[in-house]
């Protein structure tokens, strides 16, 4: 059974490994539902205790997946959940650009925040969420009014634990202040290596984990991406787009050789090496397959020497990935 270790100084203690159910919208090839829900049970069943979902995926969709697949297991899964991206016309919001060629519409206000607490609990099936994220910060909303009205779920019994995604360490402290913030997810991975110099530092001050979203660089780091579909989602992304895709390729093919060198596949050895920055960072890689959850979920027994960790630094060193990157 997989290593657990606890959320942030005053979180449960939960699966080393989460699950990242964003994929089984089809934003990186097609899932049926039946398969879905196979999938979310597997990793259950592999100790990947953490199913990470939002109401933005599949609006809402995504959810009611969870919700079908915890059904009779509930003490099993630690269910998070985020809310704040608004895609009904008839709701307030304000436009945050991406950087992907598209904008967010966010919604931090107390009003919505109820409204979407309410609309996660039905499609989840559950009368708690065991950690509840605001997406994006509010552009138009101080965060301080948006996590007080999170905080009011907690103070309901509605909500467990509180977190943050997507910010930058000024929000997490004005935050924290409010009301104490347990998780900050954000994108972690070889290719996305921003979060180690100022918001990583700052979470272990405050005693929050950081959980890591895309820790397989969407992919990339599997070393087996080729032609993308024309539906699949990550055409928005600049790192994929144009002759980006091809020169990441070659600058991570490095990896693939350690890997290769290691006995252990690209993803395996890139989901060790998140583990490795600490038990703090909990990586939640999302797949279609439970083969690749099995396969995943076997990176946390990797010991990394001390010498293979410096080599994996020097070839994948911050900033080396061609393109911007989400928000």
């Amino acid at each position: 059974m997989l290593q657990t270790k606890p959320l942030g100084n005053d979180g449960p203690s939960v699966g080393r490994l989460g699950y990242g159910a964003m994929v089984l919208e089809g934003y990186h090839g097609a899932s049926d539902d039946g398969q879905a829900i196979e999938t979310i049970r597997h990793a259950l069943d592999a100790g990947l205790t953490m199913i990470d979902s939002a109401d933005a995926y599949g609006n809402g969709h995504n959810e009611l997946l969870v919700g079908r697949a915890i059904e009779g297991r509930r003490n099993q899964a630690f269910v998070a959940t985020k809310f704040g991206i608004v895609f009904d016309d008839e709701e307030a919001g304000t436009d945050l650009p991406t950087g992907w060629g598209f904008s967010l519409r966010i919604n931090g206000k107390p009003a919505y925040v109820r409204k979407a607490l309410a609309a996660s609990l039905e499609r989840l099936g559950v009368d708690v969420i065991d950690l509840w994220y605001a997406h994006y910060p509010d552009p138009a909303t101080p965060i301080e009014e948006t996590v007080d009205a999170m905080a009011d779920a907690v103070r309901s019994g509605q909500v467990r634990y509180l977190g943050l995604s997507n910010v930058t360490v000024e929000q997490v402290r004005r935050a924290h202040a409010v009301h104490p913030i347990t998780a900050v997810q954000y994108e972690y991975s070889l290719w996305r290596r921003e979060a180690e110099k100022n918001l990583l530092p700052t979470l272990r001050e405050l005693g929050i984990a950081l959980v890591g979203w895309s820790p397989l660089g969407s992919g990339l780091l599997t070393g087996t991406v080729g032609v993308l579909d024309k539906d699949d989602f990550r055409q928005h992304n600049p790192r994929y787009a144009g002759e980006n895709l091809a020169k990441n390729r070659d600058r991570f093919a490095p990896l693939m050789r350690i890997a290769n060198e290691l006995d252990v596949t690209p993803a395996q050895l890139a989901l060790a090496w998140l583990l490795h920055q600490g038990d703090d960072v909990f990586p939640i890689p999302g797949t279609h397959r439970p083969e690749r959850i099995d396969e995943n979920a076997r990176a946390a027994e990797i010991r990394l020497n001390d010498e293979t960790l410096e080599q994996i630094d020097e070839v994948a060193r911050p900033g080396l990935a061609e393109g911007a990157t989400l928000v």
